[in-house]
């Protein structure tokens, strides 16, 4: 299953505008549905490279590579675990204002008692 929706995403992706992008001073064609988006995780790349590069010089480009997506792979991680807790604190918040409200409305006289 997993990897049909994989293709399924590949295929969408290959139906999408070529746009060519420069990283690690190579040019690359890619497609996708979203330019700007693909131009910005292009730079998001190139930049990444850049950074570890600048910091290794004497490293391959495959080593620069993996520690760069390391990187982001750890980038993406803490986002989404920092996405998750805020998920989590909303959550909580919306339960208890919701239990307020619950008990708002339970404690206010009916129609009726007001009679």
């Amino acid at each position: 299953m997993e990897n049909s929706i994989n293709t399924i995403q590949l295929v969408r992706t290959m139906n999408g505008k070529s746009i060519r992008v420069k990283i690690f001073g190579n040019e690359y064609p890619l497609r996708g549905e979203n330019e700007d988006l693909t131009k910005r995780v292009a730079s998001y790349v190139d930049g990444m490279l850049m950074k570890i590069h600048d910091k290794i010089p004497e490293q391959p480009p495959l080593t620069v590579a993996v520690l760069s997506a390391l990187n982001i792979t750890e980038d993406l991680l803490q986002e989404r675990e920092k996405r998750t807790q805020e998920v989590t604190h909303l959550e909580a918040e919306v339960e208890k204002l919701s239990n307020y409200l619950d008990n708002c409305l339970l404690s206010e006289p009916s129609d009726e008692q007001l009679l």
